[in-house]
């Protein structure tokens, strides 16, 4: 059994994950160029063969779907991470309550003291923009605060709302060893490739229309059924782009136009594969959270966001007297001692900025997943379309 993995995975299986956890390309027969960029990089193989081995990995569970990562954020909407504390005596009963609210796109336990419950609350864009109606001269909670009320009063347990406030990674790739990939040892962690990560997948995001980014921050119709049908991937045929197409009654043409924009325009993350990051060995997930001087956020960031393990990274609002820090990142390993070196590693580039001590920072390991449905894309984008369809055309 491959090291870096839980499941066995041949040389070219390895290498179709590694070459693109983004950047496919964006064409009407995308196979064929995705196969000859990696000729290039000196593996033998053809599209029909990447295509199989695509089919064959989502068969398995290897990958969680193949084609666009849509950025929920941008397609409309509102989302929070909140912390709660559930009494061990009730813990189950306060979980449920949580989970019973729709909003409630995940949940994890975590190791903590207090804080043992995380979620995150997801809302559609017209139920958000509720913070701006205004009754009697006072401003109306919005839904994302609405839900936290009545988590509260079911519950008699305080909510502690983290809503980001800047982002500096969220792009959650896992390699295994193999072509494109790292190595899969930890002494490449710091640079993330002997070439300073030029190792790392293969890059086909030119081969596409050209196309430039627009302004708009709402969907036509059209824009809202591409969204909706593609949220789960596209079909594993060598046509998926004319599939999609065919399915929303558009032209070809169109559909890779839009989703050529929509990466541009950060609707869409990327477009590729997308692995199951448990069935490919990593199991342990450490979310660090830092009391990171305000002054020093913006430069500790984008260094922190550019250690390759670092999957998400945010800087969050602390809550006094309960919650100190206010800066986040998840770390991934393949097992704890490995996660805990990866986290050390996080810690040493935070140091050399400032003095680290032992009481600035802390590492939440979750322990059990509570609730896992996803954001409810559909109504974000429902919420978020115009019925100004001339842009389609």
């Amino acid at each position: 059994m491959n090291a870096a993995s839980s499941v066995d995975l041949t040389e070219h299986e390895r290498a179709v994950v590694n070459a693109f956890q983004g950047g496919f390309p964006v064409t009407e027969r995308p196979f064929e160029p995705a196969a000859a960029a990696m000729r290039d990089r000196g593996v033998d193989t053809t599209g029909e063969s990447v295509l199989e081995t695509i089919r064959d990995l989502d068969e398995r569970g290897v990958l969680s779907r193949f084609g666009p990562l849509v950025n929920a954020q941008e397609i409309g909407g509102a989302a929070t991470l909140v912390a709660m504390h559930a009494p061990e005596e009730r813990f189950d009963e306060v979980v449920e309550a949580v989970n019973d609210h729709r909003e409630v796109a995940h949940n994890y336990e975590r190791e903590h003291p207090h804080l043992n419950v995380w979620f995150v609350v997801s809302v559609a864009e017209r139920e958000a923009r509720r913070a701006s109606e205004r009754a009697n001269g006072e401003v109306v909670s919005s839904r994302v605060e609405e839900v936290l009320a009545e988590i509260e009063a079911e519950t008699g347990q305080e909510t502690y709302n983290l809503p980001k406030q800047r982002e500096f990674r969220v792009e959650a790739k896992f390699y295994v060893d193999g072509p494109f990939g790292t190595g899969g040892g930890d002494e490449t962690d710091r640079t993330g490739s002997e070439a300073d990560g030029e190792s790392r997948g293969i890059d086909c995001s030119d081969l596409g229309p050209d196309v430039s980014p627009t302004d708009r921050d709402t969907l036509t119709p059209a824009e809202r059924d591409l969204v909706l049908e593609v949220q789960g991937g596209l079909p594993l045929t060598e046509t998926p782009y004319a599939d999609v197409a065919e399915t929303i009654g558009r032209e070809t043409s169109w559909v890779l136009e839009t989703i050529q924009r929509f990466v541009l325009e950060g609707k869409i993350r990327r477009v590729g594969v997308v692995p199951n990051h448990y069935a490919l060995g990593y199991t342990e997930n450490g979310m660090t959270v830092w009391d990171v001087p305000d002054d020093l956020v913006s430069t500790v960031g984008p260094e922190v966001a550019g250690l390759p393990f670092v999957t998400h990274c945010y800087e969050r609002p602390r809550h006094e007297g309960v919650w100190p820090y206010n800066f986040f990142a998840m770390t991934h390993g393949r097992s704890e001692a490995e996660s805990e070196r990866r986290i050390e590693q996080v810690r040493e580039t935070m140091a050399e900025h400032w003095d680290v001590e032992d009481g600035d920072w802390d590492s939440l390991f979750s322990t059990e997943i509570l609730k896992k449905t996803g954001i409810r894309l559909a109504e974000r984008a429902d919420a978020n379309t115009t019925q100004d369809e001339s842009t389609d055309r």
